[in-house]
């Protein structure tokens, strides 16, 4: 089973690591290409490679790892998916500058932290993803925990829950699989609308649960 990132930032670099660390093998890309991530190939071991966005998207399973505001032009610009995996890492938020107006916004509640919250106009993110990847099955994984952690998955003597949902159920075995070969203990939170919702940032009930199974 291959898999591919789509992003190299927080979230593609750190769950490239977790693949690492686990010895899994995989193709990890950004806008800028494989030239652009030769440090962190280096860095990461012989079992990551660096590729084009195209390369990666050709993967048995696909995380799709990039900020909200690329995913549009990102995902519509690959080819056909045929019934291949689309872990979905996203959240529909916004990275603020630190020194903009938006970071000092007293009605933005979550300007603290750096986000602003995306209107999808009651829409879950999962579900804009799903749209945007036709012939897909999506699941929904590694968009709930703080990205710094997922390269260590057992800790404090136990293993670190990651959340997972979607519709299809083969996709989500294979997920499951995915996420226990790199340690983690993997829970089902159900349908992509439904469970995407629980863990999706920054509202989500499940949302920034860091749990860890004993």
């Amino acid at each position: 089973m291959s898999i591919g990132i789509l992003g190299s930032g927080a979230l593609g670099s750190n769950v490239a690591r977790a693949l690492a660390k686990s010895g899994l093998s995989a193709i990890i890309s950004n806008r800028s290409g494989p030239e652009s991530l030769s440090d962190l190939v280096k860095e990461l071991g012989p079992t990551i490679t660096a590729g084009t966005l195209e390369q990666a998207a050709q993967a048995d399973i696909v995380l799709v790892a990039v900020p909200w505001l690329a995913i549009e032009s990102l995902l519509g610009s690959l080819p056909a998916w045929n019934n291949r995996i689309v872990i979905d890492g996203t959240n529909p938020v916004l990275f603020l500058d630190p020194n903009s107006a938006d970071a000092k916004d007293p009605t933005n509640p979550l300007a603290a932290y750096g986000i602003k919250a995306i209107d999808l106009g009651g829409k879950s993110s999962s579900s804009v993803v799903r749209d945007l990847v036709p012939g897909a099955r999506v699941v929904k994984a590694f968009n709930h925990l703080d990205v710094a952690v997922l390269p260590e998955p057992e800790v404090s003597g136990g293993k670190r829950t990651l959340f997972y949902s979607g519709d299809d159920a083969a996709a989500k075995a294979e997920v499951r699989s995915l996420l226990e070969a790199c340690g983690y203990f993997a829970v089902d939170l159900g349908s992509l609308d439904t469970g995407g919702r629980l863990m999706e940032l920054p509202f989500g009930a499940l949302a920034t649960h860091n749990l860890i199974k004993i």
